[in-house]
């Protein structure tokens, strides 16, 4: 591992009703089952619960579970896993990301920053598409932060993470 790469990992769970959103430590992790461990203390009866960690302004995973269940895991460039034991820990595994076909205009296709891992799709049903996520990963003078506050808008969670960061 190269460099020391410091992170914010942030927690948003919806039990019946509201968002409640904790900081996670991250530091003690092996691998994404155990920070989905993390994220089930939070409220292990959450139906819907979305763990976004960012590092260095760089990289952004959305780790998510349905249930308490079922964990889906999208990485923003996989290179993470090669700059932080956190990104390895998170990222260890993951295919690389399905770039949505587009249209025949291809201006429209989100110029990548870096390399994607994992699922793009899984913020779909919550009104954050794969190609809104990977152009969201993609906008330029967009800091991962900036992507973790938007997409927690469109899920109605930004009051949450919002207090959360004291912002």
């Amino acid at each position: 591992m190269g460099r020391v790469v410091s992170y914010f990992a942030a927690a948003l769970v919806r039990p019946r009703r509201g968002w409640v959103a904790a900081e996670l430590d991250l530091d003690e992790i092996e691998d994404a089952d155990a920070a989905a461990d993390l994220l089930r203390e939070v409220d292990p009866d959450a139906e819907l619960a979305l763990l976004f960690v960012e590092a260095d302004d760089e990289f952004l995973v959305v780790l998510r579970l349905d249930g308490g269940d079922e964990m889906r895991v999208f990485g923003s460039d996989v290179s993470f896993s090669d700059e932080s034991r956190v990104g390895a820990a998170l990222l260890a595994d993951l295919e690389e990301a399905e770039v949505p076909d587009g249209d025949s205009d291809d201006s429209e296709e989100p110029e990548l920053m870096g390399q994607p891992v994992g699922d793009t799709d899984l913020l779909a049903d919550v009104g954050v598409s794969a190609r809104d996520l990977l152009a969201l990963c993609a906008h330029e003078g967009m800091l991962p932060s900036d992507v973790m506050l938007e997409i927690s808008r469109k899920v109605g969670a930004a009051d949450a993470l919002t207090e959360l960061r004291g912002e």
